[in-house]
């Protein structure tokens, strides 16, 4: 996941692919009788043989089931081969985790790149321990620090982690498919399958002009994402029970047991305009029988010029930050000052500096980047062919970042220079901060930013402290995001019981259709404009530093009218959400959160586990300069 300096494993990763570069597939593990579980009867399990397979330097699984007799089977034909695994490379393979209950068979569940997981795989004539084994002689494979029973998965030619693949890689959307609710028609399960199987500049810091108002057009690519999404509701229903128990198997704040997620993917469609079916945010749980809602303040006008200044000294001290940022919450910033205000929301900028002092900072920093920069940019082509893990994650990037916001006239076009100065922030972050490199989303993260702040060195060190809180979501672990959904489901239980017993009854207490929403803080969900607003109300940390799950309550029980009303089970709540982008009121939703965050008070705090992002203190980002 990290960079290494291990000789050793530049050497054998480069023996292994040269020696192999020929090499025809061979099977290096087999092993029959390995069983699915499609539902809780035993008489519908579904056996097959397991085969581990080696071509060149690359590992792949397969899962086949064998072929029965139609008068003997329980499920036909079909549905049985919706579980078969097709040669998944180990590229695409985040972890394994074995499971070895005191009664019954041990199993493993096979989580991808993407966060999905394929149903588990029940060795009913053991051998976990050799197919482990086996993995080990081919691919990179760590034992888990927190867990013993996790494996994390580094293959030769691709150990960079791509947690969040399919946010915006049309092409690389790692699918598992199963039985659904609904009636799902094989071609188009096999047109999903095919669709997923196919699957530096100089030292300008003045980014160039390409402003102007962000313009909604059609994209190219997001429109190959949308063509993806509008299969992902086909996901299997069994992989979700997988995920749901592994989420549960501890009630307390511990994440490992919590580690795989269903991922979202961006999407954006037409929702039906009347809100007529939408449910007005009302407190009908028991808890709050006996309390009259709270409701939150009427919204502001955008703190402006003029009264920015009152906020400050003569020498620009904020002279009180928290009526600062109590202000910014009702209000949020008028553009022209957010490349002053942000600094200081998201704690580049302490507030008691002076003009001179943020001047200075902006030096030094300037300086203190341009190094960092370096690094990366002086490592010559013939270094690069022996960096494997730079030259991935520089691919990674690259492919991002014509994909991220190119409907914006900022970034439109081709050549344009700020996707390149966007590319740049990218590497030398993943530079600066090794252990946790690049992800998938930090893109999304990073745009609006530098679309703000107009500098590159200014950009930088401003996501610097945006990543000190959302860092989390995207660890190898998933710890961060898994931390969240807990906590979510913790506040609608409190908050929206009949939602809660709702969602338990439908099996979605997991609340992964809410995951794209937290990941990266609603960008999907807004016009440009308005996700700009919602992120300086949430940076505030006014009247919690955890608003954003509150604002995941409000918008859940604004529809909760419409969800419980159309009985959505989890694929059809799956793409509701998604189709909700574009279509939610920002500022009813800040209302509402607000009324829900007040009601909860310390019960709603108690029901976050304690380090949950984004949690960490600004001063911690000043301590560590």
């Amino acid at each position: 996941h990290d960079l290494s300096d291990d000789a050793d494993y530049a050497q054998q990763s480069a023996s292994v692919m040269d020696s192999a570069k020929q090499s025809s597939p061979r099977i290096v593990f087999l092993k029959d009788n390995v069983a699915i579980h499609p539902t809780q009867f035993a008489s519908e399990r579904i056996s097959g043989r397991l085969k581990l397979i080696k071509q060149s330097s690359s590992l792949s699984m397969t899962w086949i089931p064998y072929k029965v007799h139609s008068s003997e089977a329980r499920l036909s034909d079909k549905d049985r081969n919706l579980y078969i695994i097709r040669a998944v490379p180990f590229t695409d393979i985040r972890s394994i985790r074995r499971h070895n209950p005191a009664f019954g068979w041990q199993y493993v569940i096979v989580v991808l790149s993407s966060g999905l997981a394929h149903p588990p795989l029940y060795f009913y004539s053991g051998g976990v321990k050799e197919f482990l084994a086996t993995i080990k002689q081919h691919v990179l494979l760590v034992r888990s620090e927190e867990d013993a029973n996790v494996f994390l998965v580094n293959d030769f030619q691709n150990t960079l982690q791509r947690t969040l693949s399919s946010l915006e890689m049309p092409r690389a959307v790692p699918l598992t498919c199963g039985p659904s609710n609904t009636s799902v028609d094989e071609s188009i399960l096999i047109e999903n399958q095919e669709r997923a199987d196919n699957g530096a500049n100089d030292g300008r810091f003045s980014v160039n002009q390409f402003h102007g108002k962000p313009r909604h057009k059609v994209d190219p690519a997001r429109d190959l994402s949308i063509q993806v999404l509008e299969k992902f509701s086909l996901v299997t229903r069994f992989a979700r029970e997988t995920t749901s128990q592994l989420f549960g198997e501890n009630n307390g704040f511990s994440p490992i047991d919590r580690r795989t997620h269903i991922q979202t993917h961006p999407k954006k469609s037409n929702v039906e305009e009347n809100t007529s079916d939408e449910s007005p945010v009302a407190l009908d749980s028991q808890e709050f029988d006996n309390l009259s809602l709270v409701w939150g303040k009427p919204r502001q006008p955008p703190l402006g010029s003029e009264e920015w200044i009152t906020f400050m000294d003569s020498e620009g001290r904020v002279t009180d930050s928290e009526a600062l940022r109590k202000r910014v919450f009702y209000g949020g910033l008028d553009h022209k000052l957010r490349n002053e205000v942000w600094g200081l929301l998201l704690g580049y900028y302490p507030y008691e500096s002076t003009y001179a002092e943020r001047e200075f900072l902006k030096s030094v920093k300037k300086s203190e980047y341009v190094n960092i920069k370096n690094q990366w940019q002086s490592i010559s082509s013939a270094q690069a062919k022996r960096f494997t893990k730079f030259r991935e994650r520089k691919g990674l990037i690259e492919k991002d970042v014509v994909r991220t916001d190119r409907s914006l006239a900022f970034y439109e076009g081709d050549d344009n220079p700020n996707v390149n100065v966007l590319r740049d922030i990218l590497l030398t972050y993943s530079f600066y901060n090794f252990d946790l490199g690049y992800c998938q989303g930090m893109s999304d993260l990073l745009s609006p930013i530098l679309f703000v702040m107009d500098d590159e060195s200014e950009a930088f060190w401003c996501f610097v402290a945006l990543m000190e809180r959302l860092g989390p979501n995207f660890n190898r672990d998933q710890n961060g995001m898994h931390s969240q959904l807990f906590a979510l489901s913790k506040l609608v239980e409190l908050l929206d019981s009949p939602l809660h017993n709702y969602f338990k009854q439908r099996d979605c207490l997991n609340y992964f259709f809410c995951f794209r929403w937290i990941l990266i803080q609603f960008k999907r969900e807004f016009e440009y404009e308005k996700t700009m607003r919602l992120w300086e109300v949430l940076w505030t940390h006014y009247p919690s530093e955890h608003l954003h799950l509150y604002v995941c309550v409000a918008i859940l029980k604004r529809y909760r009218g419409k969800i419980i009303g159309e009985e959505m089970d989890f694929d059809t709540l799956l793409k509701f959400i998604n189709e909700l982008s574009g279509h939610i009121n920002l500022d009813a939703t800040l209302r509402d959160a607000e009324a829900l965050c007040i009601c909860a008070g310390e019960n709603g705090a108690a029901r976050i586990p304690p380090g949950t992002p984004p949690s960490l203190p600004v001063e911690s980002f000043y301590a560590q300069d």
